[in-house]
């Protein structure tokens, strides 16, 4: 049986994985961003990213990531690699 933190976790998964350019896209992303990042499961350069790219639904927050040479492992975890 799957627990609340797996149920959660899981939710947060979906919304990390919001498609590019839907309305409030960016902010879902962010949001569910911090909680990956207070998991420490996501580090504070990469979750700055996610903060940058909040307002901007387009914009793909992982190229971003890669060329600043942070969160690596995030980016596998993506399949961005």
């Amino acid at each position: 049986m799957t627990d609340e933190a797996d149920l959660e976790a899981d939710e947060q998964w979906d919304l990390i994985n919001t498609p590019l350019g839907e309305k409030w896209s960016g902010r879902t992303r962010y949001a569910a961003a911090m909680f990956f990042y207070k998991r420490d499961e996501m580090s504070a350069e990469t979750l700055e990213v996610y903060r940058i790219c909040a307002r901007l639904d387009s914009e793909n927050p992982l190229p971003i990531i890669r060329d600043r040479g942070v969160g690596k492992d995030w980016l596998k975890r993506m399949g961005f690699e």
